[in-house]
């Protein structure tokens, strides 16, 4: 009896893909979570692939017993009972770095769009403001130091991008990397507090669990120079965004770029809303056609992996221990 794969998304161009690249052999079964047609697959399931780590939860194993993989579409899996696949001796994968040029591009456009304050400048064209060379203060990102909090495979391409741009990159990781592999990519390593001290630009790459949650906090917002600029396009509660607010508000940063909040959708009255030094797009960082594609083809290739014999790739490291 073939084994069986269920399929989840909310987004057309991945189910779209899915169907095509649906390895031959299996029983596929491409449904809306939460759905009745779900349910009805879960109870067979061999794999679910997708975008489902809000599904993983105790629920999910005593509904599929039969389990082999649990195979996430994003980078992240912060909403996944973790403690509930370790009990089921379920892998949980995430998507092997699919997302990541997509990521590190859409970062590097908000460093641009902060450093030469592009909400100013729409505002100006669109309020019929014109002004021509009559600019506020902004910047080149030539010359300045860019500091990469988590150097995993997506601030590894920060790091390439911005040294395309001639910034000089150092960063902070648990990983620390060997002097040989540093001196290949071009960065350094720096304490977490001294690199934020001595950034023009930090760019935030991490996971969300209890060791990084606020880890860019009021004493370290204190910390960076009143010129610099944080993006963040990681999870939203690695940052305090209501010491960020504060610090935006009061001058002590210059401004930010985030596509990630503490509460998404994010309130209609967060206060950001009404600052002129911050660019915000909808945790959209990731989602494009070439990551859908990659996406889905990791997936895949991981359920057949498992299909064979072999251990899943990019097992979360939680679940390594």
């Amino acid at each position: 009896m073939p084994e069986r794969i269920v399929f989840v998304t909310p987004f057309s161009d991945s189910a779209e893909m899915a169907d095509a690249m649906a390895p031959p052999g299996f029983d596929f079964f491409n449904v809306a979570a939460a759905s009745p047609e779900y349910h009805a697959a879960l109870a067979g399931a061999d794999y679910l692939v997708g975008f489902v780590s809000g599904l993983v939860q105790t629920e999910l194993f005593e509904a599929a017993p039969n389990l082999k993989l649990v195979q996430v579409l994003s980078a992240g899996y912060d909403n996944a009972d973790i403690d509930a696949a370790r009990a089921a001796g379920v892998p949980v994968a995430n998507n092997g770095g699919a997302n990541s040029v997509a990521v590190s591009e859409h970062a590097v456009m908000l460093m641009l769009a902060c450093a030469r304050n592009l909400p100013w400048q729409y505002a100006s064209v669109t309020g019929g403001r014109w002004t021509g060379n009559d600019t506020p203060r902004v910047f080149e990102l030539r010359g300045k130091t860019l500091g990469i909090v988590g150097l995993g495979s997506i601030g590894k391409k920060v790091a390439r991008l911005a040294q395309a741009f001639g910034m000089t990159v150092n960063y902070y990781d648990i990983a620390r990397l060997s002097e040989d592999q540093e001196d290949a990519l071009g960065v350094r390593f720096r304490l977490l507090d001294e690199m934020l001290e001595g950034a023009d630009i930090v760019t935030l790459h991490v996971p969300l669990n209890a060791s990084t949650h606020h880890l860019i906090n009021a004493d370290r917002l204190a910390r960076m120079q009143a010129s610099a600029i944080l993006i963040n396009t990681s999870r939203g509660p690695v940052v305090d965004e209501a010491a960020l607010t504060d610090a935006l508000t009061s001058g002590r940063l210059f401004a930010a770029g985030l596509d990630v909040f503490e509460e998404e959708p994010t309130a209609p009255d967060n206060p950001l809303f009404t600052l002129g030094n911050v660019v915000l797009t909808p945790h959209l960082a990731g989602p494009t056609y070439e990551s859908h594609t990659a996406r889905v083809r990791n997936g895949f290739d991981n359920v057949q992996r498992v299909a064979r014999g072999e251990a899943p790739l990019w097992v979360i490291p939680e679940l390594l221990e």
